[in-house]
């Protein structure tokens, strides 16, 4: 049973994303916590995940531009910037299910009409 708005805890697990905080990353992420990626690949180990992610890839952020919760599950849509080019905005969607105030997915799509009419995300 979630205590606090499962946006608001999806909104502190991007924060902690977003600052490359892996104990904060690591505090909101449930036991069997798994990440899904664009390919629908799935990863549990995702300490050691993010830890890689963000060598690869130090100035990666997410930025929302429109947030909505159904119960537990929160949708996110924006962007993602992968490199110093802040022009450079990666267009996606990403979904985190919320379980007793923790993250125990969390999974991104391509921001295509597709997968917006699946996740029935209205215009």
């Amino acid at each position: 049973m979630n205590k606090i708005d499962p946006k608001i805890t999806a909104l502190q697990f991007n924060q902690c994303i977003n600052d490359h905080d892996i104990n904060g990353i690591r505090n909101l992420m449930t036991e069997n916590h798994t990440f899904i990626d664009r390919h629908g690949d799935e990863y549990g180990d995702m300490v050691n995940g993010w830890i890689e992610f963000f060598t690869d890839y130090p100035t990666y952020k997410n930025v929302f531009e429109r947030v909505e919760s159904r119960g537990s599950l929160v949708i996110l849509i924006g962007y993602a910037i992968w490199s110093k080019d802040a022009l450079a905005k990666d267009h996606a969607i990403w979904t985190a299910t919320i379980e007793d105030d923790l993250v125990s997915k969390w999974q991104i799509y391509e921001d295509t009409k597709e997968n917006r009419k699946k996740l029935k995300i209205q215009a």
